[in-house]
């Protein structure tokens, strides 16, 4: 199982709200509009999961399998070619802000690891920066 991770954002939110926003995925609906829609179309969602279309993959389902309030949430990808979880941990930084990081471990073959390794670095950071802009 291959480890990848985003660089870490600094979220100008407390620790406790921007886990109340992420942990709720109807959520999300703050975030349709920036979400490419040649990259992503189908975007669904209720509290416990979310499901995307994208040309390359299909239909893919991210779900809440675990919450670790305040801290973490970790999700399992259903539908993807390849097994996949994530998670998005939250740490304080001070009072009034934190700092966020999302994870992804896969089962990757060697002979796939250098054709996905690059697009699913960039994919966790689109999605870490995503959720930073989020007004928690």
């Amino acid at each position: 199982m291959s480890q990848y991770e985003s660089s870490v954002k600094q979220i100008p939110y407390p620790q406790e709200r921007v886990y109340s926003k992420l942990e709720n995925l109807n959520n999300l609906e703050a975030l349709k509009d920036r979400i490419p829609q040649d990259k992503v179309k189908d975007f669904s969602f209720d509290h416990d999961q979310a499901t995307v279309e994208i040309p390359q993959l299909g239909k893919v389902t991210i779900r809440v399998v675990e919450r670790e309030e305040p801290k973490c949430i970790k999700f399992e990808a259903v539908g993807s070619p390849i097994p996949v979880n994530l998670w998005i941990q939250i740490i304080p930084d001070g009072d009034t802000a934190s700092k966020m990081r999302v994870v992804a471990k896969a089962e990757v073959n060697f002979m796939l690891r250098g054709m996905i390794e690059k697009p699913l670095k960039e994919g966790l950071e689109k999605i870490a920066e995503t959720l930073a802009l989020i007004q928690y």
